[in-house]
């Protein structure tokens, strides 16, 4: 009776037997809405697909979603292929994805506007266009090199330009690879010092021109210092290259044509603006020479000395002026000395200089009698003073047995000022004595 029980772990493997052994369920084609969506970076993506009145559980690889061109977002409504199959450890079936696209738009059309989108709100379709040199010496082709594009650019260029140095860096433009192979010429025609880049090849699908519109590409021609052309598929095609690079050619050919001037008409501007120079500069020396005939045959080249007339006839009245001043002025001072000395004539001095001359005997006689009387009295006081000094001088009063004692040139004064041990100066009338503090008594 018990063997007709099974286990769980039985049945369920029976079950995902069925599931697996089934040819209906090993290739699904599902329209659904997406639900219960999380991105988890770098892992497998866990989500369900739904419709009005049933939900299934769908799981997707990182591999696979990797390979996505689009984004998934919730509620939208994709298309599927996979497989269905049960996971046994919670007996829930599932769908395992292994290609997704929106529904009702393909999924390269839909990662275009996303990435668009994305690129627009950064600004990226907005940077500052780099100028096309107009004489460039080093162009860089990036195209295939047996297509139709490289033919058209060099028959182009040769017909224009011929002086121009054409670069050919063979890319891949169709592929899985092309993106790559894009980036990294564009990094090596920037080391080659180039003045132009041409990225370029044919129409064809969104699935043929996809590589120039990979976010990588764009960011790339973006970033490049170098001016870029962008000659990719036909006129109505618009890739995101296109939108990103300094120009867009429609074709192959007007890239040429934008790249490089016609050397012909450049030659004829050049030699236009030679004879242009010529003729101004012929005209301009014809204006100066009919200047010079005309200043050379003015009066002051002709008659030089006219040009100091009048500032000779100034420096004659000037003279003149200066020789009348010189004999007014020498008149009123002659007239002035002889006034004077009629004065010193008639007022002699040499009455008055007897007269001072006795004066000067008599003060002299007094000046010798006071200074005899001043001298007599600084001396008796000179006297009286040395007495007193005398009287006061601390030598006598030390001749008397008095002495003065210091410490370190100080005058001591009390015994508060000593302290045992100190060395002090004992000062006698004939001499000093050299003493040691032994003993200090103060008295209150």
């Amino acid at each position: 009776m018990a063997q007709e029980y099974l286990t769980v772990t039985a049945l369920t493997k029976y079950i995902k037997r069925k599931f697996d052994a089934d040819p209906y369920l090993e290739r699904v084609y599902l329209t659904g809405e997406i639900s219960n969506f999380r991105n988890r970076p770098n892992s497998h993506q866990y989500f369900s697909l739904k419709d009005d009145r049933a939900k299934i559980s769908a799981m997707m690889f990182k591999g696979a979603f990797q390979k996505l061109k689009f984004a998934p977002k919730e509620g939208m409504k994709v298309l599927v292929v996979g497989r269905i199959a049960l996971y046994e450890a919670s007996g829930d079936y599932q769908i395992y994805v292994e290609h997704m696209e929106p529904d009702g738009v393909g999924a390269l059309y839909q990662a275009l506007a996303e990435l668009r989108e994305k690129l627009s709100k950064e600004g990226l379709f907005n940077l500052p266009k780099k100028t096309l040199p107009r004489f460039p010496k080093k162009i860089a082709v990036l195209t295939s090199p047996s297509g139709a594009v490289i033919r058209d650019i060099i028959t182009t260029v040769k017909r224009r330009y011929p002086i121009v140095q054409l670069i050919l860096l063979p890319t891949v433009v169709q592929g899985d690879r092309a993106a790559a192979d894009i980036v990294k010429n564009i990094q090596r025609a920037e080391q080659l010092d180039v003045d132009t880049m041409i990225i370029g090849r044919g129409g064809g699908s969104i699935e043929d021109l996809w590589p120039f519109n990979e976010e990588i590409v764009a960011r790339t021609i973006a970033a490049s210092p170098i001016p870029i052309i962008s000659s990719v598929g036909h006129e109505t095609d618009t890739t995101i290259a296109d939108l990103v690079a300094d120009v867009r050619a429609a074709t192959p050919t007007a890239a040429a044509e934008l790249a490089v001037p016609v050397l012909n008409e450049e030659v004829l501007k050049i030699k236009d603006k030679q004879t242009r120079l010529e003729q101004a500069f012929l005209n301009q020396l014809a204006r100066k020479k009919e200047r010079y005939d005309r200043l050379m045959d003015s009066y002051i080249f002709r008659q030089p000395n006219r040009l100091y007339e009048n500032q000779s006839i100034q420096l004659d009245r000037l003279n003149q002026s200066l020789k009348q001043n010189m004999r007014n002025l020498l008149n009123t001072s002659e007239k002035a000395w002889l006034e004077l000395h009629n004065q010193l004539e008639k007022n002699t001095p040499i009455n008055r200089v007897n007269q001072n001359q006795q004066n000067l005997r008599f003060l002299q006689q007094r000046l010798n009698q006071s200074f005899s009387q001043l001298m007599n009295q600084k001396e008796q006081a000179l006297k009286n003073a040395m007495v007193a000094l005398d009287l006061l001088s601390p030598l006598k009063t030390m001749s008397r047995g008095f002495t003065y004692t210091t410490k370190e040139n100080q005058f001591i004064k009390s015994v508060s000022q000593l302290t045992l041990q100190d060395q002090i100066k004992i000062h006698f009338s004939d001499g000093e004595v050299l003493a040691e503090i032994k003993e200090v008594k103060e008295e209150k």
